[in-house]
């Protein structure tokens, strides 16, 4: 590994047919394509989960050709940060959540002066992002700073007309339902912005681990509350969510999964559930039909392929 870090930190950037962008998320990779018009290589596809990934030896090849390398920051690649860090020493490596205002953010509830990553479910704090990504683009390859000072405007405009159009749907779930349980804490900004009490069987991260006192305390929770539905994560386990549902059942409450949410990962490549955009409008769709709330089935504009 030492020696493929050297040759990634010492090997000159190449672009055959233009500027090669390589993101480690899907997220990242999805707003920086809708800036240049470009293919923005993505580390992390559907289903995987960032913050247990590690990069492979075919990761740091694309790496080590990259004109610019976009990463999130906050801890989210927790695996990957000593690598990222040490190439950005000799490459543009730019963690784009990093420039967030702190006074924004959520602390990390195991780590000191850690803060919680998953910005990209609060669209206010996610058009910041692409603010930034936006920033970073044009200053490290200013031949497209044209292309992206066109784009961005059109982007931030679909950015906030999601957020008008999920404070609108979310505003239909009855109050005493406004309670979203997931497999882990990937929601809290989403929950800050739009009036939810979030509760995460995991941790901020999926490589804490839930014990049996928190699936009681949860399954207490949502016997109380007599809240109908909880939501497994297409890039987690479903195994801890199945223990609440089998423990509701226990204490004589109908409880059912609500639907697949999209927390670290987006959805099928090619997809509108594989941008940014339709991530959350499946998430916020899926969310107000199964807990009681209004939202067209196929979602704000029409096009989501699942039922929500």
């Amino acid at each position: 590994m030492m020696t493929l870090m050297a040759s990634a930190v010492t090997a000159p950037a190449f672009g055959a047919t233009g500027p090669t962008i390589v993101a480690t998320t899907g997220m990242i990779a999805d707003a920086a394509a809708r800036l240049t018009g470009l293919p923005v290589t993505s580390l992390m596809g559907p289903g995987m989960d960032p913050h247990g990934y590690r990069q492979t030896r075919s990761d740091i090849a694309k790496l080590a050709r990259a004109d610019l390398v976009l990463w999130h920051g906050l801890y989210l690649e927790a695996q990957m940060e000593e690598f990222l860090l040490h190439l950005a020493r000799n490459r543009p490596v730019i963690a784009v959540a990093e420039a967030l205002p702190r006074d924004r953010l959520r602390g990390h509830e195991d780590y000191a002066n850690r803060f919680d990553p998953h910005v990209w479910m609060d669209p206010t704090l996610w058009a910041l992002v692409v603010e930034e990504i936006a920033r970073a683009l044009s200053t490290t390859l200013p031949g497209l700073a044209p292309q992206i000072a066109t784009a961005l405007p059109g982007y931030q405009t679909e950015i906030a007309a999601l957020d008008r159009y999920t404070r609108e749907v979310l505003a239909s779930v009855p109050p005493e339902a406004r309670l979203l349980v997931s497999a882990h804490d990937a929601f809290g900004y989403f929950g800050r912005a739009y009036g939810f009490e979030v509760q995460g069987i995991q941790g901020l991260s999926t490589n804490s681990e839930a014990g049996l006192s928190r699936i009681a305390e949860l399954v207490d929770l949502l016997v109380a509350r007599r809240v109908p539905a909880v939501f497994v994560e297409t890039s987690v386990s479903d195994r801890a969510v199945r223990a609440l549902i089998e423990g509701a059942a226990a204490k004589g409450h109908s409880l059912r999964i609500g639907g697949a949410l999209y927390s670290d990962a987006m959805g099928p490549e090619g997809s509108y559930e594989g941008t940014w955009l339709g991530m959350i409008d499946a998430n916020v769709t899926t969310i107000a039909r199964a807990l009681g709330g209004q939202a067209p089935e196929a979602g704000r504009i029409g096009q989501l392929e699942r039922s929500a």
